[in-house]
């Protein structure tokens, strides 16, 4: 397998000077599962197909391997890439569809046959070979979409949002599918998806994009637990993160946030970090799991509670999301299911603020 760099690249269009991607390096290491995620526009996929060779570099380098790429032509690559459609040829058989490449690249009968049948085996789709497409679900269609790229045996796999397509429990099916797939091949692999739940669950690493501009790459962990500014925090994590504008005073020689109706004691750990912004605005994030209705709490700091009043109850089986206001300030709680407060009710709710997150409201880069 071979390792994947893009240092300094940059994708501008013209006319009108459009910058697509804004000079992003990465590694990708050898068998290592990336995934690039952000919103719409934010240059992941385009960045996808320059590595294919689909999309011209202004400038900067791209290397599979040892190799400079830049202006190798796709099929020159050794990449395989499977797209969001799966572009499978209507009148051919499922079998057809997987050999297809190999046999225009002049593959003898028996290994194309060979490498056809090891791809089903692999896909659980031995059944369907004899199959058209219009006779498949796409859940089935997607994994022949998936074999057609693994019989290429192609030392880097590129996937442009593939299960887009599919309904949510088959999505879910095919993320473990693709998780086992990586184990079993260990193939250098780059996916490209705006769902950020897809993201956490199969990459290795993830690298998230925003206005063409890589913003942190990490693995899934350090990602959630450590992001380095509010967009990061913001796009990674369902139900998002809240956000309240304040500032830090100090009250009896200790930090605390306050917003009006939003005052809480800063963890002594964050108190060096946020020292100077004492007097200053400073914004303020905490994750809806991280936010507990009292009652439900064994012990519950008087500095950390704060009242809310509930606007919207949505229950999601073995979780509610509650929908509060805190002043005029909305902000979420993700809270147990047997937890169930009526609409329009005050409930007292307590910060865990070993776990807050607080940004320069200038730069919103991660100050804690």
């Amino acid at each position: 397998m071979a390792q994947v760099s893009l240092q300094e690249v940059s994708k501008v269009y013209q006319p009108g000077d459009i910058k697509a991607v804004d000079r992003i390096s990465l590694d990708v290491e050898s068998r290592e599962f990336v995934v690039l995620v952000g919103p719409s526009g934010c240059g992941k996929s385009t960045t996808l197909r320059m590595v294919a060779g689909l999309e011209e570099v202004t400038s900067g380098k791209i290397t599979i391997g040892d190799r400079l790429v830049n202006d190798v032509p796709p099929k020159d690559r050794d990449i395989a890439m499977v797209f969001q459609t799966y572009a499978l040829y209507p009148h051919m058989t499922v079998f057809e569809n997987m050999a297809f490449g190999l046999s225009l690249r002049g593959y003898p009968k028996l290994e194309v046959a060979n490498r056809v049948k090891e791809a089903a085996e692999i896909l659980g789709i031995s059944r369907l070979l004899n199959r058209k497409p219009r006779e498949l679900s796409g859940g089935e269609r997607q994994r022949v979409a998936l074999g057609r790229a693994i019989v290429r045996k192609p030392v880097v796999f590129l996937f442009d949002e593939p299960l887009s397509n599919l309904d949510a429990k088959l999505r879910g099916q095919m993320r473990t599918e693709l998780n086992k797939l990586h184990l079993r091949l260990q193939s250098t692999m780059i996916y490209v998806t705006h769902d950020q739940m897809e993201a956490m669950t199969l990459g290795n690493r993830i690298a998230v994009m925003h206005q063409g501009v890589i913003q942190q790459v990490a693995d899934p962990a350090n990602l959630y637990e450590h992001p380095v500014n509010r967009f990061v925090a913001s796009f990674i994590g369902s139900p998002p993160m809240n956000f309240i504008l304040g500032k830090i005073i100090r009250k009896n020689g200790r930090f605390y946030f306050d917003q009006g109706p939003c005052r809480v004691k800063v963890a002594d750990e964050m108190n060096p970090r946020v020292a100077s912004f004492e007097g200053n605005p400073i914004l303020f994030g905490i994750r809806p799991e991280d936010i507990y209705d009292k009652l439900f709490v064994q012990y519950a700091p008087p500095e950390n509670t704060v009242t809310a009043r509930v606007e919207v109850v949505e229950p999601m089986g073995a979780e509610v999301y509650l929908h509060l206001l805190l002043g005029a300030q909305s902000v979420t709680a993700r809270v147990g299911g047997h937890e169930r407060p009526k609409v329009n009710q005050d409930i007292d709710l307590v910060f865990d603020m070993s776990k807050v997150h607080f940004f320069d409201p200038n730069t919103e880069v991660a100050i804690v």
